[in-house]
């Protein structure tokens, strides 16, 4: 897909420019910080399909956004909403995966039953390394725009389990951490 046919998808989804900006601009850093770790760490891995899935990875947040750029509902739900809109648009499949696989660190069936999560009963865990990587990068960027420190993405997974805490070392030991100072000043976005 082109970036034009990218843009063209989130302004059909966005219930406003302000939501565009939110999902679009966040889609965006997440697939900088992607390439970044892929160029400074030299991975071997389908650098056009990470491209292109990090700037699709989040377009189920627009169920979920207003068009004053509030969030409501069931947010958690935004990665299995992206992969629905990504088929109906016909998108391949390995696309839907990582919208659909993308949350947290990767939720299993036992924990979605566990904690009554709104969402299928299956594994909705990156597989691939390109799944993988963009559930990784997504990590250090949020909405409202900011960037993530390591160390603060660390304790926001411990509060989810410590079994979270050595998913994301495991990534940060198989993809590296990412400098995010650059990208703080292209984006004009905070480390937190």
């Amino acid at each position: 897909m082109t970036l034009e046919q990218i843009q063209a998808l989130h302004y059909k989804y966005a219930a406003s420019d302000i939501a565009y900006d939110l999902i679009f601009v966040h889609c965006q850093a997440v697939a900088d910080i992607a390439e970044q770790l892929i160029d400074s760490n030299n991975i071997d891995i389908d650098k056009d399909l990470v491209r292109t899935g990090a700037l699709l990875h989040d377009i189920g947040g627009y169920k979920f956004i207003d068009k004053d750029g509030e969030f409501f509902g069931e947010y958690i739900c935004h990665g299995v909403e992206g992969c629905a809109i990504l088929k109906q648009e016909n998108a391949p499949e390995e696309l839907c995966r990582i919208a659909e696989r993308h949350t947290g660190v990767g939720l299993t069936k036992e924990h979605i039953i566990e904690s009554n999560l709104p969402l299928p009963h299956r594994d909705l865990v990156a597989e691939t390394l390109e799944e993988q990587l963009i559930m990784y990068a997504d990590k250090f960027h949020s909405k409202p725009p900011r960037f993530n420190s390591y160390e603060n993405y660390k304790e926001h997974a411990r509060k989810f389990g410590e079994e979270n805490v050595t998913k994301f070392e495991a990534f940060a030991d198989k993809f590296g951490i990412p400098d995010l100072e650059p990208l703080s000043k292209k984006y004009n976005h905070a480390i937190v």
